[in-house]
């Protein structure tokens, strides 16, 4: 797979500051994945963020694009190949709907038609119906609602790349967790590279490929979040995320990954489970019944394999090689 993204040695440095806001960066991010920048506040995730559209100037290292390194490319080219969503949203409250969707389309020259067609289906991408919301103002619609728009605007020209900084931060919970939910759904259909900045473990965890941990401008451990959880590279890092804590481990684990083969009677009252089902679920199925196992089952209902209590138990007491893809210091 390819890199979408690269820095190499990355450092930023503001003035009157003691300390770099970023420091000797160097990861890769590869095409289609979603990346979290996680970290408390003031560790530089916002900062190494913004250097990817240029919204702030590295003191020094470089960035890459597609292999291209961003200052070979015009601000301007740069900028409109990269989708950019914010906490605030940032919809111009004076334009209808499909009018700030349409502001890059507009800017590259498209036709009335192809910006109509384009709205239309973003709308519907995520999860608003264009006949309803295309003519009604900001200000008519809801956070979460406004937070919508704003990732059809950022989809609107058909970037490559998406930068997400901190963008459901300001929503209340049951909102957040639903444009999370969106925001997988819509990954699985476009499949984008998206850097996705966020202090909260939890939304991370939900939604990484692979999670940047960082800590006072550096990058401590860059991995996904099972092997985050399973493997911390320090006590900061188990801190941070709580890898301590196993059924939050359990919930990045499927059912199939411990999947043993089927014995034993089967019939309609059977303990099932699905083997995409999560360990987490899993256990809590295997509590309530009170049985040492659960028949794994396919779509049709068919005995593919067990899963037993004891399989958990032990996955959770396995200890394996992390697979660190920290390219930098730690």
């Amino acid at each position: 797979m390819s890199k979408a993204i690269v820095f190499d040695k990355i450092t930023k440095e503001f003035a009157g500051t003691k300390r770099a806001a970023v420091r000797e960066v160097s990861l890769d991010v590869l095409e289609g994945h979603l990346v979290v920048l996680l970290g408390p506040s003031g560790c530089g995730k916002t900062t190494l963020l913004k250097m990817v559209n240029r919204l702030y100037e590295p003191t020094s290292g470089k960035i890459l694009i597609d292999g291209t390194e961003v200052h070979g490319l015009k601000l301007t080219d740069l900028r409109r190949r990269i989708g950019y969503v914010i906490q605030q949203v940032g919809l111009f409250p004076h334009m209808r709907i499909d009018r700030n969707v349409e502001v890059v389309p507009r800017m590259l020259g498209w036709d009335k038609a192809r910006r109509e067609q384009r709205t239309s289906e973003l709308l519907e991408l995520v999860g608003l119906p264009p006949e309803e919301y295309r003519k009604r103002f900001p200000g008519q619609l809801s956070g979460g609602q406004q937070q919508r728009v704003g990732l059809a605007r950022a989809l609107a020209a058909n970037p490559s790349i998406m930068l997400m900084d901190e963008p459901f931060a300001a929503i209340d919970n049951i909102t957040r967790t639903r444009l999370q939910d969106e925001l997988l759904r819509i990954q699985q259909t476009v499949r984008k590279t998206i850097l996705f900045v966020t202090h909260d473990v939890e939304e991370a965890i939900k939604l990484a490929d692979e999670i940047v941990i960082m800590k006072e401008g550096r990058v401590i451990q860059y991995d996904t979040p099972l092997n985050i959880l399973s493997h911390p590279a320090d006590e900061f890092v188990a801190t941070l995320t709580g890898a301590h804590d196993v059924l939050r481990r359990l919930s990045l684990q499927t059912v199939a990954t411990l999947m043993q083969p089927w014995r034993g009677e089967f019939n309609s009252t059977t303990s099932k489970v699905s083997p995409n089902t999560d360990l987490r679920e899993a256990l809590g199925l295997l509590l309530g019944s009170q049985s040492a196992d659960l028949a794994v089952v396919n779509e049709e209902g068919q005995p593919i394999g067990r899963l037993t209590l004891e399989a958990i138990r032990h996955s959770t007491q396995a200890e394996e090689p992390a697979k660190v893809m920290l390219k930098a210091d730690s």
